[in-house]
């Protein structure tokens, strides 16, 4: 039986989610990723807060470039926030997504901005 796009992506997301949570000391860091758009977003699933959120959809910085580029740019901001939130170290839950292209150039970012994971 075949899976469309987002029912395969779904089921992959449950299957990383049941094995990833967020605290306050480690929360979540989230990606979600439309077809123009990247988004990122620190999670502490204990409280079922968002501690800190970066998009290119409010970043005028992040609207020039290729969408890799952007996506680097969104990694960067997430972990300057992190920083100043005294976040240190992450889980990275690519929310479903292969990672390659734009999710791994946003993780890639993300860990040079100081976030470890």
């Amino acid at each position: 039986m075949a899976f469309s796009k987002l029912k395969r992506r779904a089921k992959i997301k449950r299957r990383i989610r049941k094995n990833i949570t967020g605290t306050s000391s480690t929360p979540r860091l989230s990606v979600y990723r439309s077809n123009k758009q990247i988004y990122a977003q620190l999670i502490d699933d204990s409280t079922g807060t968002t501690i800190a959120s970066a998009g290119t959809l409010n970043n005028k910085a992040a609207t020039k470039g290729t969408k890799i580029e952007q996506a680097a740019v969104i990694g960067k901001e997430i972990a300057e926030k992190a920083k100043k939130a005294g976040i240190e170290s992450v889980v990275f839950d690519r929310n479903g997504y292969l990672y390659h292209g734009r999710v791994k150039s946003l993780a890639d970012s993300a860990r040079e901005g100081g976030l470890k994971f």
